[in-house]
């Protein structure tokens, strides 16, 4: 990692290569659950599904996330069984998911610089769009609540009939461009999760991390994050040093 002059030099080239910011919903925008676990969450959801499908593969009942349970939950599905198994718990589930979530955003603030930084973006030109893991509903209550949503083109967020697509998955990166109507090399994918890295990668986008880790940072960079910041204060920086000479 080189020093602030290298940081800004490689954020404004970020910038200025793209016609397009994502933006991942839960870290960037908003700390949606605090630091409050999902593994409640995730419980809760095990006692439903137990009542359809009996008896649970271990993978799923080792898992305390609420997103991850979802995964597992189709994977159990989509493996074979004595008699098939009945899709309804799968969209109980991911009700669950989506009433917490909805729980969630009544009490969410947005993360420190969020605003400033959707301001920045949206100043030079920049087009935005959310893709998220969480359901659209509940992102959209928050953009609503913050004064935020005139701001971005269109939420993606967590298809409930299609659990196996939600990122690393590029498929929601890939609903995201078609919105557009852009090419991939000129988007950028702000994320702080590798999960987020890997769907930029697989969908062909550059990627911008966003950790408080130093750990998590690095792991970014070893993966190919064409850069890593801690707050969203270099980024804002960056973007209102572009101001004079819009990006589009």
């Amino acid at each position: 990692m080189g020093g602030p002059l290298d940081e800004s030099v490689a954020l404004r080239r970020l910038i200025r290569r793209a016609r397009a910011v994502l933006l991942d919903f839960d870290g960037p925008v908003t700390d949606l659950f605090g630091d409050e676990p999902t593994a409640p969450v995730a419980d809760e959801i095990k006692d439903v599904v137990r009542g359809i499908w009996g008896d649970l593969d271990r993978d799923v009942e080792e898992c305390d996330d609420s997103h991850g349970i979802l995964r597992h939950l189709r994977n159990m599905f989509d493996r074979p069984a004595a008699t098939p198994r009945d899709p309804r718990a799968l969209s109980e589930a991911e009700a669950i998911v989506t009433r917490h979530e909805y729980t969630a955003v009544k009490r969410a603030e947005p993360a420190p610089g969020a605003v400033e930084l959707v301001e920045a973006l949206a100043g030079i030109g920049l087009r935005l769009v959310i893709v998220s893991n969480n359901s659209d509903g509940p992102v959209r209550e928050f953009l609503e609540n913050n004064g935020l949503q005139s701001r971005f083109e269109a939420v993606v967020g967590r298809d409930p009939y299609e659990l196996r697509h939600m990122k690393p998955d590029p498929y929601p990166v890939h609903r995201a461009l078609a919105i557009l109507d852009l090419p991939a090399a000129q988007t950028l994918l702000i994320g702080d999760q590798l999960t987020d890295l890997r769907a930029a990668r697989a969908a062909g986008t550059a990627f911008l991390g966003h950790t408080p880790s130093a750990e998590g940072a690095r792991q970014m960079g070893n993966q190919g994050a064409q850069a890593v910041v801690r707050t969203h204060a270099p980024l804002i920086a960056a973007a209102r040093s572009l101001t004079a000479t819009p990006v589009n």
